[in-house]
């Protein structure tokens, strides 16, 4: 990932989080989803099942601020960023993620909030998970 053709973050074999923050948005939500990404199994064992998390697997976690996902594109033919969390408060709950998942035992990189970044992604698998702390998803 780079910003102004600089690399801010690289990975090897892990995840890339792309991280986006809701209005209402908190500390537990974030502890929550810090403790799931950490520990969900996602990759395969030696038999090929899904049986091993990114913590299992020695993996590290790109943490990548994206405050478009939620953008509301029911209405119109332009996105609405109504639902997205302030900014500031946004920043800091991203940095808490990536926080927890290094105290976790994760090497993780981070993007950079209101960055204009150009991530690029191998994508070694059928795998893209949706996770939110809202239930009702």
């Amino acid at each position: 990932m780079t910003v102004d053709g600089e690399v801010v973050g690289e990975i090897g074999s892990g995840l890339m989080v792309l991280a986006g923050c809701g209005d209402g948005d908190s500390a537990e939500d974030v502890q929550w989803l810090a403790e799931k990404i950490a520990n969900l199994r996602i990759f395969g064992d030696e038999e090929g099942k899904m049986n091993l998390s990114v913590l299992d697997t020695g993996g590290s976690v790109l943490v990548v601020p994206n405050f478009t996902l939620y953008a509301d594109c029911r209405k119109g033919r332009r996105p609405s960023f109504t639902g997205a969390c302030d900014p500031k408060v946004a920043d800091g709950l991203v940095r808490s993620l990536a926080d927890q998942l290094a105290e976790a035992g994760l090497v993780v990189e981070r993007g950079v909030f209101g960055a204009h970044m150009h991530v690029t992604i191998t994508n070694d698998g059928p795998v893209t998970l949706l996770l939110s702390s809202d239930r009702t998803l």
